[in-house]
């Protein structure tokens, strides 16, 4: 078993839109054998799409909209042994979509973050390491399009020091960039790569003494005195790379490359692999859950409606914590306090799947959901347990929504159903009036729903205005406090879909009142409390 948790590695690549996230998420699958040639996300000539963006509106969009998980097995060149089982989350970049990446977060043991080598540290990337630190999940950082015309790689390196408050250690260094890129130095290796714009072969490596007369045959004179120069001041700034201190999040290794022209991305992959944490022990409301317990245990931490569009399915992402998984196997289902068996399985490629038969800690499976999960179940061989930290944060735009079709009640239905449980966004009901309201944290939800709703439902739906400024869970122990305050406030009172109490403020005025003039009773802005 011991065996099985040491060769997996599982993280999630996170970043700003358009850094790159999908497009180095192909070229891990290159590398790893899962697929002969990479999508190229924008060329519509041969309307190829990435291999992770699977649903239509994000093939339309050229965004991630969704995490989609993938699994390969991956062992760097010139190494023996067994391989290493590697399981990818592609996270939206998008911050509407910055919920599903948060929850995405609870699921990996290490992340990786990719930044623009033109833009620098954007406001999504400063969020996603904010999440990171609360977990102290450990980041290795990807500079990407080195082949373009972008910043300093000193400078860059200072603001990543500064903005994502992290102490950073370069493990490989660039030879020039934009139009002169030659090409980058190994640090940790030793070697030197070789550029040549290529989207689907790798890069040749060369073994140079960087002190040699060597180094200015590949790369000519300027480069190769501008290069010892560099890696001098490297190796005097920056301490020396320590595996544990990046282990306990405290030091971040940075490499540089081109995800685009496949340049860089072996060389982090292979050092990826070798020191990345394996499986790590995930904390439970009850107790610590170390993976190598010989029992069973996991959690539900993203559900996705209609993967196959001719079976209107849902699949239920479970994370393994501890044991050994195992099909037809019965499991304690502990919020619905009843055993469960699962006959199908499956282990992901994009949307392409498998059935498997056993999976280990670290590994990620999809369970058929006919409405049995929820975001944050635990499944266990029996004992009751409750792996928290999903959060749900307030919503920050709301909308109602409507039936468009009368003819189609049941499925519209069915369709809002299935996209709240899959989290995209939360659905109030209002007290007073019975209406629907839709509250996301970004616009493009709004589309999202429609789109699929018309699309996977055959459903159509309507927005109409509503003026509210915040949802707040509300509980108290002075019961007759909380009577009386849904009784004043019995116009903006609404339960959400696990029938709790939410406030509707219509303004930050209204709120603050409310939380002066109530003081028994708990405002809070997220659903875990």
């Amino acid at each position: 078993m011991n065996k099985q948790i040491e060769r997996r590695r599982t993280f999630a690549i996170i970043s700003h839109p358009d850094a790159g996230k999908t497009t180095l998420t192909e070229k891990f699958l290159l590398f790893g054998g899962q697929i002969q040639v990479a999508g190229a996300v924008k060329n519509n000539k041969i309307r190829k799409t990435a291999t992770s963006d699977w649903m239509d509106i994000e093939k339309q969009r050229g965004i991630s909209v969704s995490t989609s998980v993938m699994e390969f097995d991956y062992l760097p060149e010139g190494q023996s042994g067994e391989p290493y089982k590697v399981n990818i989350l592609d996270t939206p970049g998008h911050q509407d979509f910055a919920e599903d990446t948060y929850r995405t977060l609870t699921a990996v043991d290490s992340a990786i973050i990719v930044v623009d080598s033109a833009k620098g540290v954007e406001a999504q990337t400063r969020k996603l390491m904010e999440v990171c630190r609360m977990r102290n999940t450990p980041v290795i950082i990807f500079i990407n399009k080195m082949d373009r015309e972008g910043r300093d790689p000193f400078d860059l390196l200072d603001e990543l020091e500064q903005e994502l408050n992290i102490r950073v250690r370069p493990l490989s260094w660039p030879i020039g960039q934009g139009m002169k890129f030659k090409g980058v130095y190994n640090i940790f290796e030793h070697n030197l790569n070789l550029f040549t714009p290529d989207k689907q072969r790798k890069t040749r490596k060369v073994e140079v003494d960087v002190q040699s007369s060597d180094l200015e045959q590949h790369v000519g004179e300027d480069f190769a005195t501008r290069l010892r120069e560099d890696l001098e001041l490297v190796d005097g700034v920056y301490p020396e790379f320590n595996v544990e201190d990046y282990r306990k999040a405290e030091v971040a290794p940075v490499f540089f490359g081109s995800a685009l022209n496949n340049f860089g991305v072996q060389e982090l992959l292979d050092c990826f692999v070798q020191i990345a944490p394996d499986p790590q022990p995930t904390k439970a409301e009850e107790r610590m859950v170390k993976p190598d317990e010989p029992k069973f245990t996991g959690f539900i931490f993203k559900i996705t409606a209609n993967i196959d569009p001719n079976h209107r399915s849902c699949i239920a992402f479970c994370k393994i914590c501890s044991g050994k998984f195992l099909r037809n196997q019965p499991y304690y289902h502990v919020r619905l306090d009843k055993s469960l068996r699962f006959s199908s399985p499956t282990q992901f490629m994009a949307q392409r799947k498998s059935t498997v038969d056993e999976a280990w800690p670290g590994d990620i499976v999809g369970l058929p959901d006919n409405g049995i999960f929820k975001i944050g179940d635990t499944l266990t061989e029996g004992e009751k347990l409750h792996f928290r930290g999903l959060p749900s944060f307030s919503p920050e735009l709301f909308k109602y929504i409507e039936n468009d079709d009368p003819m189609k009640s049941k499925q519209f239905q069915k369709g809002i159903e299935q996209l709240m449980n899959e989290g995209v966004a939360q659905m109030f009901v209002n007290q007073f009036n019975n209406r629907r309201i839709i509250g996301t944290v970004g616009q493009l939800q709004f589309e999202v729903i429609q789109y699929r709703l018309e699309h996977e439902y055959n459903a159509k739906c309507r927005w109409e205005p509503v003026h509210l400024y915040k949802a707040c869970w509300i509980e108290s122990d002075d019961a007759e406090e909380l009577e009386n305050f849904k009784k004043r406030k019995y116009q903006y009172m609404a339960k959400d879909i696990e029938n709790r109490d939410v406030f509707l403020a219509d303004s930050s005025y209204v709120l603050g009142m409310a939380e002066e003039d109530f003081k028994h009773i708990k405002f809070h802005f997220t659903s875990e409390f």
